[in-house]
């Protein structure tokens, strides 16, 4: 018993220490995958689950400065070069401000367009509310990377 105990931990303790050293660089460049992915759907009309959504809010939101065509390729401009910047690792502070301020913009829809966001609001999201709230995962990963821009880590104990 006290044999399969230390085997155990030894186990535990080797797969800690690599989730720690490899966590957040896999955390940001499968971010940076799903920034590119859901991205370049949105330069090809009607590929995007969320374009219509999308362009309509950009639309509201620049008082109708930006019609919700030009915005839907702005927004793909924009999430494309989160999602390389994400992959490379380059301008990483830069591409993380770009990621919160297209995170604060993709969670306006549940304010401002509640009858497509909602079934019954506030507590039952329609797909497209679910879309959208699943953003809190992706603002979370931003934060957990951005801890990392000065030299932070994390590190397994002993």
């Amino acid at each position: 018993m006290l044999e399969e105990n230390r085997t155990f931990n030894e186990i535990d303790s080797a797969l800690t220490r690599w989730m720690a050293n490899n966590g957040v660089p896999l955390l940001r460049i499968s971010l940076g995958v799903v920034f590119l992915w859901f991205g370049a759907l949105k330069f090809f009309p009607g590929l995007s689950p969320a374009q219509s959504l999308a362009g309509e809010t950009i639309e509201v939101l620049s008082f109708g400065l930006i019609s919700s065509s030009t915005a839907v390729i702005l927004l793909a401009i924009w999430e494309s070069l989160i999602g390389i910047g994400l992959i490379t690792g380059i301008f990483l502070r830069g591409t993380l401000l770009l990621l919160w301020l297209q995170m604060l913009g993709t969670l306006t829809p549940l304010f401002i367009f509640p009858e497509l966001t909602f079934a019954v609001f506030p507590y039952s999201p329609t797909l497209e509310g679910q879309y959208i709230i699943k953003n809190l995962v992706l603002i979370s990963a931003g934060i957990v990377i951005g801890a990392t821009v000065r030299g932070g880590r994390i590190t397994a104990e002993e």
